[in-house]
């Protein structure tokens, strides 16, 4: 069995203590084997909400790969956001803005859909689409095989179109016909789980977005949430799950919410 912890969206320098340490009890319970950070990492990209995010991650005590967003970026500092825009990212987290991970059972690539010349709108390039086309396309039919990025590729309200990937429509097929099982994105502080669908070969794939985990910043009514992301393989049969925990203030603690079960396409 693989567990893996989901989360996006902190916003360190707006996080609250009591939703920091629910999650904490929560991967202590649940005990994931890897966390996925997908973006939005800090406020405003500032040294210190970096320094308090990379302390946290540390205490959470599990390997972790991460992708930035748009917040992760200076807004105020035009200079700093053209000439090194990552720069208080790549020196709290990692210098490879796009991380691979791959084991016998697992593929995760990490995309970088923010833009230095955007405040807030996620793009890829031609060179970003073809290097994940051809990494799922070489993946192993044993592999849950995961694409993470910030930006969102499906809306279930019609105000966070403006906020889709733009060029998503393109690009999504041809990541699901060359082998996609999930997409993973964050950034509009809305979790659900929605189907993908490919362009020539029939497949299909899903997409899973986080809510906000640990910010002030929620959306509406929708609480502070993360996913836990379960697969595991018996010979030729996949089983994967996508369960969205959300911090309930009652208890202090991160409850079960929804349990959704994937079907995995190996016709590619």
């Amino acid at each position: 069995m693989t567990r893996i912890l989901h989360l996006s969206d902190p916003h360190f320098g707006t996080e609250q203590q009591a939703v920091m340490t629910a999650l904490m009890q929560l991967v202590e319970e649940q005990r994931p084997t890897l966390a996925l950070l997908s973006g939005d990492i800090t406020q405003r990209a500032r040294p210190d909400q970096f320094r308090r995010a990379r302390l946290f991650m540390e205490q959470l005590g599990i390997p972790m790969l991460a992708v930035p967003g748009n917040h992760d970026m200076p807004l105020f500092n035009p200079f700093k956001r053209l000439l090194r825009p990552y720069g208080h990212y790549q020196d709290n987290f990692a210098a490879d803005l796009e991380p691979l991970l791959e084991t016998e059972r697992l593929l995760v690539i990490g995309v970088n859909s923010s833009r230095a010349d955007r405040h807030k709108n996620g793009e890829l390039t031609a060179e970003q689409i073809e290097r994940v086309e051809n990494r799922l396309r070489q993946a192993s039919a044993r592999q849950l095989r995961l694409v993470m990025q910030h930006h969102p590729v499906r809306a279930v309200e019609s105000s966070d179109r403006s906020n889709l990937l733009i060029g998503g429509e393109a690009v999504v097929p041809r990541w699901v016909d060359a082998g996609l099982d999930l997409l993973l994105a964050g950034h509009i502080h809305l979790p659900y789980v929605r189907p993908l669908n490919g362009q020539t070969s029939g497949r299909q794939a899903w997409t899973a977005q986080a809510g906000t985990a640990l910010s002030s910043r929620v959306r509406g009514d929708i609480p502070n949430s993360v996913n836990l992301i379960e697969h595991s393989t018996d010979g030729p049969f996949h089983a994967c799950s996508v369960a969205r925990w959300d911090y309930a203030d009652t208890s202090r603690s991160f409850r079960l919410y929804s349990h959704t079960d994937l079907a995995l396409d190996r016709s590619a």
